[in-house]
């Protein structure tokens, strides 16, 4: 990961951030390192001074992001007004189905997992607070690739579609098909294409100008999860989001 070494305070100071995952939430110097490319004089003080500036914690001689960092964001989040509008519909799913529930966004060709929601029985699912999957392997995914720019749709089918379970649709004709199938009746079904043993459906959230902002998505084990009985219940929850989105985001011109 490393590569040519970042100029620049700022830059550099980036890079030791960007070098963490919701995988690696910890990390060595040597990994950092590796990760950013810095020479070691530089590495050491530019994490000292992220230590000092409260956006680095460091414990036993390892680093990792403060809850510093988790505030800001959440205070920059675009997705916040999303997530408090989303929550309660969420709630409801899970109540509905008692299955884990997603809430999800895309960025470039990848959904990211930005709240989830579940019980003691929720199946073991590949997804992860804050991680990322390509949106091909998803229900979540296709719902949000399905709605996007006709140039985004394009540059995702233009690429190998990469196999993440046996399932997985790596073929262009079929998932093209799907995806006009999904934005003609506004769900989406997933029948273990991210993870061996994982069915799941899912809606899309509109925003004002009828663009795609988020989807929901409920995901069972495929021993006891039928995702097309769920398939009224996650339009309707869709369908509430967006409208009240919509009716907050009237209020506030107002």
């Amino acid at each position: 990961m490393g590569g040519a070494a970042p100029s620049g305070v700022l830059s550099k100071a980036l890079a030791v951030l960007q070098a963490f995952s919701v995988e690696d939430n910890t990390l060595g110097f040597a990994e950092l390192q590796r990760r950013t490319g810095l020479p070691k004089g530089t590495l050491h003080r530019t994490l000292g001074d992220l230590v000092a500036a409260r956006l680095l914690d460091r414990v036993q001689g390892r680093y990792r992001l403060s809850s510093l960092v988790f505030e800001l964001g959440m205070r920059a989040s675009v997705e916040r007004g999303l997530l408090e509008v989303a929550t309660p519909f969420m709630e409801d799913l899970y109540v509905r189905t008692h299955e884990l529930v997603h809430l999800g966004i895309r960025e470039g060709a990848e959904v990211v997992y930005v709240a989830k929601m579940g019980g003691h029985q929720q199946v073991d699912s590949p997804s992860r607070l804050g991680g990322r999957m390509p949106l091909h392997s998803t229900a979540l995914g296709k719902v949000l690739l399905a709605h996007a720019p006709a140039d985004v749709r394009e540059s995702v089918l233009r690429r190998p579609l990469e196999r993440r379970a046996p399932r997985t649709i790596t073929n262009v004709d079929v998932l093209t098909r799907q995806l006009s199938d999904i934005a003609a009746k506004g769900v989406a079904f997933e029948y273990e294409e991210s993870a061996v043993g994982i069915v799941c459906v899912a809606s899309g959230i509109f925003g004002p100008s009828d663009e795609i902002v988020g989807a929901v998505s409920v995901t069972g084990p495929v021993h006891r999860f039928r995702p097309t009985r769920h398939a009224n219940s996650i339009r309707a929850a869709a369908g509430g989001i967006t409208a009240t989105l919509g009716r907050r985001e009237e209020l506030l011109r107002h």
